[in-house]
C-alpha cells in the first residue's frame, strides 16, 4: 500500500476549500486514495454547498481506514462555528494549532509520505512570533537553526536565511554558524535530490554589501561563512548584491540564498508568480505549503488558482519539482 499523503485543510477563512476541491477534481483515482484531509467534516460540508460544489467526504478516525476510495476522507478535528467563511479568531487559532498538531503526529508514522499544510493566517501562531515552519521545528525539537523554507520550481530556488521576523530583528540574526548550518542543510538535500552540487549564490544584507565595511554583516560573517563553506567544496558565491541578480544572474544558479524572507520571496514571485510550492528542510518528515497565503479577498468568488496545492501533491507523489 502506497504511503498516505496529509492535507492540512488551514484556515478555516480562506480559499482553501476551493483550491483542494478543484485539485481534487484534477487528480487521478490512484492519487486520490493517497489523501487523507485533516480539517472539520461539517465545515468542509458547508462551505462546499456554499460554493455549490459536489464532492463526496468520509469521515475517518484513523490511517488505516479505507472504506470508500472514491471519497474525501477528512481526519475530523472538532470546530464549532456560527458562520462557515466567518469563524472567529480564537477559534480559528484554536482549530489551526490542533490541526497542526495533529498533522506533526501523522507525519510521524511510516505510513506517511509526507504533509501539505495550506494557507494559514500567521496571526493564528501570533504568540508564539513564529510562522508553521519554525512550529515544526519546534514540533521536531530542532534548536540549532537547522530547519530550512524553500521556495523553488524547475526554474529557480530561493531561500531565506531568517524566515518570519521583523526587519529591525534580521541583522541581529546574521551569523557565520547559521549560515553554515542552512547552507549545508541546503547543500545535502539538493544534493541528495538531484544527484548533483548545486550551484549557490548567497546575498548580501545591505545596499552594494556596505562595500565591506569593517562592522558589516558582510564583512564580519557572510565573507567568513563563505570562505569556511567553500572549504568544504561547496559551489557557494558571493555575498552577492540583491539588486541586481534578479535581473539575468539568477540563471547561473540552482539556488539564491537571501537574509531575508522579502529579500528573495518578492522577486521570485515577480519572476513566476505562485509557479511553486514552499518546502521545509530538516524536520523528521516531508512538510511543504502552497507558495501563497488565505486570500481573504478571493472568498467565495470561485476564481482562485490551484496550481501551487497540485504541485504540492505531485512533489510528494513523485518526489521531485
Amino acid at each position: 500500500m502506497k504511503k498516505k499523503i496529509i492535507i492540512v485543510s488551514g484556515d478555516p477563512n480562506s480559499i482553501n476549500s476551493e483550491i483542494i476541491f478543484k485539485c481534487w477534481k484534477k487528480l487521478p483515482r490512484s492519487i486520490k486514495n493517497r489523501i487523507i484531509l485533516i480539517s472539520n467534516y461539517k465545515l468542509l460540508n458547508d462551505q462546499f454547498k456554499k460554493l455549490k460544489y459536489k464532492i463526496q467526504l468520509e469521515k475517518i478516525s484513523n490511517l488505516l481506514e479505507n472504506n470508500n476510495k472514491s471519497k474525501l476522507k477528512v481526519f475530523n478535528v472538532d470546530l464549532n462555528y456560527k458562520k462557515s467563511f466567518n469563524v472567529s479568531s480564537n477559534l480559528s487559532a484554536n482549530f489551526v494549532i490542533k490541526c497542526l498538531n495533529l498533522a506533526h503526529k501523522l507525519g510521524l508514522d511510516q505510513s506517511v509520505a509526507g504533509i501539505i499544510n495550506c494557507p494559514i493566517n500567521k496571526k493564528h501562531l501570533k504568540k508564539n512570533n513564529i510562522g508553521v515552519t519554525e512550529y515544526l521545528a519546534k514540533k521536531c525539537a530542532i534548536k540549532d537553526g537547522s530547519e530550512v523554507m524553500i521556495i523553488g520550481n524547475r526554474n529557480l530556488i530561493v531561500s531565506p536565511l531568517t524566515t518570519h521576523i521583523d526587519i529591525k530583528s534580521i541583522p541581529g540574526k546574521i551569523k557565520k554558524k547559521l549560515i553554515k548550518i542552512k547552507i549545508k542543510t541546503i547543500y545535502n538535500w539538493y544534493k541528495k535530490q538531484f544527484k548533483r552540487r548545486p550551484r549557490i549564490a548567497l546575498l548580501g544584507l545591505n545596499p552594494h554589501n556596505a562595500e565591506f565595511k569593517k562592522g558589516s554583516e558582510e564583512h564580519e560573517h557572510i565573507l567568513p561563512a563563505i570562505k569556511d563553506l567553500n572549504k568544504l567544496k561547496i559551489r557557494l558565491d558571493g555575498p552577492i548584491p540583491s539588486d541586481t541578480i534578479f535581473i539575468n544572474k539568477y540563471k547561473d544558479y540552482d539556488i539564491i540564498v537571501g537574509m531575508y524572507h522579502d529579500q528573495v520571496l518578492a522577486p521570485f514571485k515577480a519572476l513566476f508568480k505562485f509557479d511553486a510550492i514552499n518546502l521545509t528542510l530538516g524536520l523528521k518528515y516531508i512538510r511543504i505549503s502552497p507558495d501563497h497565503g488565505v486570500a481573504f479577498d478571493k472568498i467565495m468568488k470561485k476564481e482562485s488558482d490551484p496550481t501551487s496545492l497540485l504541485k504540492c501533491i505531485y512533489y510528494i507523489h513523485k518526489k521531485s519539482l
